[in-house]
């Protein structure tokens, strides 16, 4: 019956395939968790925040860029950071993100507690912007966790056009394109002192 090579051969390659095609099928299939993927964007972590407003989980660097807190970057900034953030781990050190854009009612829910925090709303702008004028709301900032990571952004950002802007914040960065050129521009104390924010 199969005297010919030709149809021996596609019996053969018949079987093969077939036998391939039933591992591929049985195998189980990882889950999203066991890859360590969080991809439910709307769940609540929790704390009132969801992942949709900018909320980011523990461990995030800047080249996770499917949570919408480092997808919602502007563009030039995230692009910075996941250069820096090349660099910085050829050194060592991961950019882990601990917050980046955020929606404005997650904005306006942080301002709420650092005033209940603070005690009233003139020390709550010392570290919390409202949702007209954080530069987290326009994509426009990252706070950096971890002592590690903020030092070497401090020693090496300038170079990327990553700079810190408030001294009382070391893990806020924004992007300042003439950087890499002619250095970060000086510090301000703390948020009230930047005009962009017109508190002051």
């Amino acid at each position: 019956m199969f005297s010919q090579p030709v149809g021996r051969f596609a019996l053969v390659a018949a079987f093969a395939l077939s036998a391939l095609l039933a591992l591929v099928l049985l195998k189980p299939f990882p889950s999203a968790s066991s890859l360590g993927l969080d991809l439910d964007m709307g769940a609540d972590r929790g704390n009132g925040r969801t992942t949709a407003d900018g909320d980011v989980p523990d461990g995030a660097t800047v080249f996770d860029d499917h949570y919408p807190a480092i997808a919602r970057l502007d563009p030039d900034l995230r692009g910075a950071l996941q250069e820096a953030g090349t660099e910085a781990g050829r050194d060592g050190v991961v950019l882990q993100v601990n917050s980046g854009w955020r929606s404005r009612s997650y904005q306006a829910q942080l301002l709420r507690e650092a005033i209940a925090e603070h005690g009233s709303e003139e020390e709550a702008a010392r570290w919390v912007a409202t949702p007209d004028t954080s530069p987290h709301v326009s994509g426009d900032a990252v706070d950096i966790g971890g002592s590690d990571a903020q030092a070497w952004l401090t020693d090496h950002g300038a170079s990327y056009g990553l700079c810190r802007v408030y001294d009382n914040e070391p893990w806020h960065y924004e992007l300042r394109p003439d950087a890499p050129e002619v250095g970060c521009p000086p510090t301000y104390p703390d948020p009230t002192w930047d005009p962009r924010l017109a508190r002051r």
